[in-house]
């Protein structure tokens, strides 16, 4: 009887941590694309990364509640002495939202939070899939300027994109905490070419 009891209750233990690992992972979120090229305007960046909704993300979205999503890029030189050196980060905020009355998209595309920096780029769309696959696709994206990396040095780009739950509003945040749904996130790291000058 107590053998039955141990292992009952360890079975009981493996199916808690299987739940609460998939409770703790993010949606399923990656990039399925990635370059990195050198040019005289400096180092650019183009990516795609590709997700779908959650139902409670779409949900908040249909009742006019917008979404932000960052993207992140760093650029760190190779030191065998050390940890590699952070020379310099880029980072792309996005402001997703729908328009009930008028049944428009619109994405809001800045260099800090939107709201707060003053200046975001608008664009309207007819259909949420369109408006996606603009969050989706970053394209020649600057994420450094000509003269901020040695030419002489290794250097690699750590790209990070994710949903941004810090800036909803706060009963959301309170409510995405923890929550799977909530955690879209995907990372890809790739090494910088060689100057082609050298």
């Amino acid at each position: 009887m107590l053998e039955r009891s141990a292992w009952s209750w360890l079975c009981a233990f493996f199916l808690l941590c299987a739940g609460v690992s998939a409770w703790a992972q993010p949606s399923a979120a990656e990039v399925t694309q990635m370059q990195v090229e050198r040019t005289e305007e400096g180092v650019l960046l183009s990516a795609t990364v590709r997700f779908e909704l959650p139902h409670a993300v779409e949900d908040a979205l249909a009742k006019g509640i917008p979404m932000f999503f960052v993207a992140e890029a760093s650029i760190y030189r190779d030191r065998w002495y050390w940890y590699d050196k952070r020379v310099t980060t880029a980072t792309r905020h996005m402001r997703l939202s729908y328009q009930p009355l008028t049944r428009r998209w619109r994405l809001q595309v800045s260099s800090g939070p939107v709201g707060q920096s003053g200046l975001a780029l608008g664009q309207s769309f007819d259909t949420r899939e369109e408006a996606l696959a603009a969050v989706q696709r970053l394209s020649r994206w600057r994420i450094a300027e000509p003269g901020e990396i040695d030419p002489a040095s290794e250097h690699n780009v750590d790209f990070r994109f994710r949903l941004d739950v810090s800036q909803l509003p706060r009963p959301f945040q309170i409510g995405a905490v923890g929550q799977s749904e909530w955690n879209i996130i995907a990372i890809r790291n790739q090494r910088l070419p060689q100057d082609v000058a050298r």
